[in-house]
């Protein structure tokens, strides 16, 4: 279940109150006349199935009640009511598989925005990756990608390119751009300095059987790239966080930037295009899957028939502008 918190300007609260008592999956209705100061009118809370959310939202936008109003809402852990599990009964599908597209929008539209956060977490991700192959240490690979803020931006392209977000999809890629051209320039710069000071070997930079799948891209990189981006959408749309993680664990995105900077440093040219490759390989398959998956969903929740008709919750409006 979802609570939701609606600000109403006191012109749209019959209206706003419309919608919500025809909604058979919403459950625990209140409505506090006068309570919202700004914009003046009613505070109305209410929790409503996770599968009809974007439906409700979307009839509440249609409302312009998110530029009047306000529109909030989060998830419910936990919720002990009889009236909320027949509102949960009354939803077609299971919560876990329901979409709701402005979370998704308004999540990945925050979180793939270029920041100093954004662009720290790529530097050390990229540097630790690095480290992890001039050591040869996967355990290092594993980490570097465990901190890698990649996968939120890529979903972002993904999540834009499905609904004609063309704004969305310039600032994440912009995003992907700008964080890994500065994390790798930085990652060459640390290792050309190392070099120059004789901390590091060539010939170890170039060697590293462990770590040798980075500079060998090839059609398996491409299909792994695949699943993680199907996996990965699906875990942002079901806010799965637990398994997302499993998502950065799978892609070489940062490993690739991490070993581009190590073998630019030393000179190492074909190790480098090979790096680059396997960076655009995994991007380029997460882009392509993640898409795909967004546009499945899409179509499936188009199908699904919603419940219409009114409830039996509905409140007389005398009492509650009283």
């Amino acid at each position: 279940m979802l609570h939701v918190r609606l600000n109403v300007p006191a012109a749209k609260v019959e209206p706003v109150l419309d919608v919500i008592d025809d909604e058979p999956t919403v459950a625990n209705l209140v409505v506090v006349p006068g309570a919202s100061r700004k914009p003046p009118g009613d505070l109305v809370l209410f929790d409503l199935a996770r599968e009809s959310a974007s439906r409700v939202i979307e009839r509440l936008r249609a409302l312009d009640l998110h530029h009047s109003g306000a529109i909030a809402f989060d998830e419910v852990e936990v919720i002990l009511s009889d009236a909320a599990a027949r509102a949960e009964k009354a939803a077609p599908g299971r919560p876990a598989d329901a979409v709701i597209w402005d979370g998704v929008e308004a999540r990945t539209a925050e979180d793939s925005k270029l920041s100093w956060s954004f662009t720290v977490f790529l530097v050390l991700a990229t540097l630790i990756a690095g480290i992890g192959r001039y050591l040869d240490q996967p355990i290092l690979i594993v980490g570097a990608m465990v901190v890698g803020p990649e996968f939120v931006a890529v979903a972002a392209i993904c999540f834009g390119l499905t609904r004609w977000k063309v704004r969305l999809v310039a600032t994440a890629a912009g995003t992907l751009a700008a964080g890994f051209g500065i994390a790798i320039s930085i990652a060459i710069a640390w290792w050309w300095t190392a070099d120059v000071f004789g901390w590091i070997s060539r010939e170890k930079a170039g060697t590293g059987p462990q770590t040798d799948f980075i500079i060998h891209p090839d059609v398996w990189s491409f299909v792994i790239a695949l699943l993680a981006g199907v996996a990965g959408v699906l875990s942002l749309t079901a806010a799965k966080s637990a398994t997302l993680v499993g998502v950065f664990i799978s892609v070489t995105t940062v490993p690739a930037a991490g070993t581009i900077g190590l073998t630019v440093a030393t000179g190492l040219w074909g190790e480098a295009r090979n790096s680059l490759l396997q960076l655009l390989l995994n991007l380029g398959g997460m882009l392509l899957s993640g898409t795909l998956t967004l546009l499945v969903q899409r179509v499936v929740w188009s199908r699904i028939r919603m419940p219409d008709g009114p409830t039996s919750r509905t409140v007389d409006r005398v009492d509650r502008r009283r």
